[in-house]
């Protein structure tokens, strides 16, 4: 991050909810104590509970619980909370957004001069279009240059209601005053792809389908739905995980070199990657995709109770909380070279991983003595929990003879650069404060994940699994993910590398 953006007002409607507590207002704050916040600024809440006190206070318990900072200073936070005001209302009533409007217009009258205006919309998916309905009407939208809205996920719940959410925003807004978020693309490793593969001459003439066997993204989550089931039903973990944030990340792995690092520019590479995934063959989508759904079991040392059991889930529910994907990528590039993605809750560890496996040596020189167990090399960026880069290689192990041992060549954040890695929601408000929307979804990017994805959801949906719950709490997974990749003589990378 370099320098201070200009003077903002950042309206964060759904104040009340947990995005704000447990993310937004921590990462400003932090923001804020760095500096990297500018010198005029201010955060409207806007909630349906509470008044001005009640939420500061709220925020600062938030602050207290989830800044990675922990606990901030008294003086600080009390100068920072100066800047915090609250306005009650309901999203329908027009009235809310003009009391938004004489906000802005006070602001700039003090200070004389045009500040750009983010509204956060963390609110539930159903509200979005009435919320941006509301600040067309007040005229806050109108300024292509400074009214900017920051929509999270999930964007639509499949094809044809995503393209109609996209259609109503886009009556409102330009597509250059919109940012799509997905906070794994805000993360330091994720980022850092662009950085190890461009920057860098070493790796990117291997990065093809001549020197790369395989690749497998996998998020995996140690805790079930705790008290999101009811949401989660609307999901499952195919929206919920593999249609932004694992697509996101195949994207990254995947894309072609960008001519610069314009926004447009990357966020076209992504765009060739998805246009480029090949389609599942009809009547053969159990060899490409499958799901589960975690039943009772032992997970993090306790006793789980299974989905079905959860608050706010159906008894009888049919939603995925696992989900595997086999896909291709043609091109000059990747033809032939699967990509493998996996997601799921209740597993036995919480880790974000991307694995890409070479190809072996072409030649085997060494005796059969040399090890008792090769390995391919295999390049792991772990995105969480602990940020880094492994590379495992053969090396000899000391003393006569001829004996062969994996080894670890390793890069962690934390230890290179002796700092703490700013959380995402730190790293991508930011960058909508600076109007950089390289790291944030385009409409276009958005339409083909979902015409990608939406094959697999009608298939699912139209033919309910007749097998559900179909692997116990703490395992990785129904035995149908095992098959996906194991048909094709491989297996899943289950734990995390780490040598630490």
């Amino acid at each position: 991050m370099n320098g201070r953006p200009e003077p903002v007002l950042i309206t964060i409607f759904g104040a009340n909810g947990d995005l704000a507590k447990r993310k937004l207002i921590p990462a400003l704050f932090n923001l804020y104590h760095e500096k990297m916040l500018p010198e005029s600024f201010r955060i409207i809440g806007v909630g349906r509970r509470g008044d001005r006190d009640s939420w500061v206070a709220d925020m600062r318990e938030g602050v207290d619980k989830f800044s990675r900072r922990g606990k901030p200073d008294e003086e600080e936070w009390k100068t920072f909370s100066d800047r915090m005001q609250f306005l009650f209302g309901n999203l329908e009533d027009p009235a809310l957004y003009k009391a938004v409007s004489k906000v802005v217009a006070d602001d700039e009258k003090e200070l004389g001069r045009n500040i750009n205006r983010i509204y956060y919309l963390s609110i539930p998916p159903g509200l979005i279009s009435q919320a941006v309905k509301g600040l067309d009407g007040a005229g806050l939208s109108k300024n292509r240059q400074h009214d900017r809205v920051v929509i999270e996920k999930p964007f639509g719940r499949d094809l044809e209601s995503a393209e109609d959410l996209n259609k109503q925003v886009m009556e409102a807004f330009e597509e250059c005053q919109v940012y799509r978020i997905d906070h794994y693309l805000g993360k330091e490793t994720v980022q850092n792809l662009l950085a190890f593969r461009f920057g860098n001459a070493l790796f990117e003439p291997i990065w093809d389908r001549r020197y790369i066997d395989h690749v497998q993204i996998t998020v995996a989550e140690d805790v079930g739905v705790e008290k999101r089931g009811a949401f989660y039903e609307t999901a499952g973990a195919l929206r919920d995980m593999i249609q932004n944030h694992l697509l996101q990340v195949m994207c990254m792995i995947a894309m072609e070199p960008p001519v610069s690092f314009e926004a447009d520019e990357v966020r076209n590479k992504k765009v060739d990657v998805l246009r480029a995934v090949r389609s599942i063959p009809h009547g053969e989508l159990y060899k490409y995709a499958v799901r589960g759904q975690y039943g009772a079991g032992y997970s993090c040392g306790e006793v789980a109770k299974a989905y079905r059991q959860e608050e706010g889930v159906d008894p009888q529910s049919s939603t995925e909380t696992y989900a595997a994907l086999k896909l291709y990528v043609d091109n000059w590039r990747w033809q032939d070279v699967p990509f493998y993605l996996r997601t799921g809750k209740r597993l036995p560890h919480k880790v974000s991983q991307v694995s890409i496996e070479f190809k072996p040596v072409p030649h085997q020189i060494f005796p059969g003595t040399a090890g008792d167990h090769w390995e391919p090399n295999r390049l792991i960026i772990n995105i969480q929990p602990k940020e880094g880069i492994v590379l495992r290689f053969q090396a000899k192990q000391p003393g006569k003879g001829m004996r062969l041992q994996t080894v670890n060549m390793d890069f962690y954040y934390d230890e290179a650069f002796h700092v703490e890695p700013p959380e995402a929601y730190e790293t991508l408000l930011y960058d909508v404060m600076q109007g950089d929307s390289t790291l944030f979804m385009r409409a276009d990017q958005e339409h083909v994940a979902w015409s990608l994805i939406d094959p697999i959801l009608q298939a699912w949906t139209n033919t309910p699994s007749a097998d559900f719950p179909n692997y116990p709490a703490g395992t990785w997974g129904p035995e149908a993910g095992e098959a996906l990749i194991a048909r094709d003589g491989r297996s899943w990378h289950s734990m995390p590398v780490d040598t630490h």
